[in-house]
């Protein structure tokens, strides 16, 4: 046996994983399929102005018309972060032309812990039990008051900062202090207390130091997260999770290896080991453990225990509900809305603030008062427009450079995330082409309905209600949605659910037909909510490594 327990992946959900069992007593292998990386080291261009980068920020578009198709759909692809993201056409995967969907992905140490936006939000009482009482999905097996205590547990270790805001669809946390709103922001959140009633603008709770922990230091506001931190002030598995499990001494990583499938035994019911297949060498080889964690991502998750076939069946042993690659969600996002606010010209933002401001759903909260089921909540900032708006005008030579040493007026801008609902359809599956590995690809196949396209018009319509009630002008909004995946909330087809016959998962993220391999990344999830999801899939996570850890003491795993 290689090690007590083979984690799979190392981004958000598999770091806790191995921190939670290597601090229980456990030996762990951590498995993952991109290289190897040092904060101290490898986070090259964390700091560097556009013009110590080859193409001054713009990026080599020829590059990214051959190798990033699909992260190039991503707004964050930039210059000095391609190198977070994967080569599209070495990474293959299908989906429909007339229905794309983006899968946005990081192969490295770390995964997208790195690049992630930090938004912490838990579910409310109100998400887990929507399902079960409107009965679009399947209900949660478990509640709120089942995961609040690993929330709190996740926080304490991760830092999120916000305030105690008393809202019953969007419950408080163990917060640091907020980063605080600039004056059109509390000039916005004024302006929608006193237009609307039951639509609180808030701080965004964000996984950033305001307080150090540790060796962790708290932001000083240097702008360019998606590049990495090497001040550890933002969460992510290489400044928090990864380190704590190497202190125990209990931890071993592979990286460059990727995971085929498991190596499942019908007759006990359970996976005795890992294949996995040398990324440079190619060569292939099985390790083993009493457990097995798949915490590759949403969709990598998904392909391994597609792969993963029972021999009787000749199907995935995971797949008896037929559940496995069904019911794949994003979360709903495009429409937004953006102003211009006259005034406090005599004002100025300090630095590059890591969060903004958050206006949660306030939609079907009792009953239905919309037109779709569900809802959603905003995400926004309000800033002033510096030196890039020098195509604004027609002004040249002199005259632009004088206006361009004055920054220009605030803009006030607010995006909508609503809540995907799970259609059978939406799913993934394995194609008959195969990768440069020999591993089938997967085909991705997703499409927006009738609920997600009445959810975006009505977000497009209250942006503008509420930019024009803070007495916003030159409004623009759009309730365009884009493909599928780009919110990079991808969940559910490996859902959680009380029935094995329509579930992948039970009460404790195990496998109906396998209890010693957990699932606890964006593939349990029954349901998106309209919340980012992050911080679930952590309290998840730590909640099943204990139970895990419990099981293999007493000798039942």
């Amino acid at each position: 046996m290689d090690a007590d327990v083979i984690v799979v992946g190392s981004g958000i959900s598999g770091g806790w994983a191995a921190k939670e069992l290597t601090e229980r007593g456990f030996s762990v292998l951590l498995l993952e399929r991109g290289r190897q990386i040092d904060p101290a080291s490898d986070y090259v261009t964390e700091h560097l102005p556009p013009h110590d980068l080859p193409f001054r920020g713009f990026g080599d578009r020829q590059r990214y018309a051959r190798d990033y198709q699909v992260q190039s759909l991503m707004a964050g692809l930039s210059e000095a972060n391609a190198h977070w993201f994967v080569n599209d056409t070495q990474n293959p995967y299908e989906s429909p032309t007339d229905a794309p969907f983006a899968w946005i992905r990081g192969y490295h140490l770390g995964g997208r812990s790195i690049t992630w936006g930090r938004a912490s939000f838990r579910l409310a009482p109100l998400n887990f039990a929507e399902a079960g009482r409107d009965g679009h999905g399947i209900a949660w097996p478990i509640g709120y008051e089942d995961l609040a205590p690993w929330y709190a547990h996740v926080e304490r270790f991760i830092g999120v900062n916000g305030d105690a805001d008393g809202i019953p669809s969007l419950p408080d946390g163990e917060f640091m202090p907020p980063h605080g709103m600039n004056c059109v922001e509390e000039h916005l959140k004024a302006a929608v207390s006193a237009r609307f009633s039951g639509r609180p603008v808030i701080n965004e709770r964000s996984a950033v130091l305001t307080r150090p922990i540790g060796d962790r230091q708290p932001c000083h506001y240097c702008g360019p997260c998606i590049r990495g931190c090497s001040t550890g002030s933002y969460f992510s598995s290489e400044s928090s999770t990864l380190p704590a499990a190497r202190a125990t001494g209990r931890l071993k990583v592979m990286t460059d290896v990727i995971v085929d499938s498991l190596v499942y035994d019908p007759a006990a019911k359970r996976a005795s080991g890992v294949r996995i297949i040398d990324a440079g060498r190619r060569t292939s080889a099985t390790v083993s453990a009493r457990v097995i964690f798949l915490n590759a991502s949403t969709l990598g998750t998904t392909q391994i225990l597609l792969n993963s076939l029972d021999r009787e069946s000749g199907r995935s042993f995971a797949n008896r509900s037929d559940a496995l690659g069904r019911y794949l969600m994003d979360h709903v996002m495009g429409p937004f809305g953006i102003g211009t606010i006259a005034g406090f010209t005599d004002r100025l933002p300090m630095g590059n603030r890591p969060s903004g401001i958050y206006i949660p759903r306030f939609q079907n909260l009792s009953g239905s008062d919309r037109p779709f089921r569900r809802g959603y909540g905003y995400q926004g900032s309000a800033s002033r427009q510096m030196w890039s708006r020098a195509g604004d005008d027609n002004d040249i030579g002199l005259a632009l450079k004088r206006r361009l040493r004055q920054p220009g007026p605030w803009q006030l801008f607010i995006g909508a995330m609503g809540e995907c609902m799970p259609y059978a359809d939406n799913r993934v599956t394995l194609s008959s082409r195969t990768d440069s590995w020999g591993r089938r690809q997967l085909h991705v196949a997703f499409s927006w309905r009738a609920n997600e396209l009445a959810m975006a018009a009505d977000m497009a319509k209250e942006a503008k209600a509420m930019l024009e009630a803070a007495g916003a002008h030159d409004v623009v909004v759009g309730d365009a949605l884009g493909p599928g995946g780009l919110a990079i909330h991808e969940m559910g087809t490996a859902r959680m659910g009380s029935d094995p016959a329509q579930a992948v998962l039970n009460a404790r993220n195990q496998c109906h037909d396998a209890a010693n391999v957990f699932v606890t990344d964006g593939a349990c999830m029954p349901a998106s909510a309209a919340q980012n999801p992050s911080l679930t899939y952590m309290a998840l996570t730590a909640r099943a490594a204990a139970f895990a850890a419990d099981q293999m003491k007493t000798g039942v795993l």
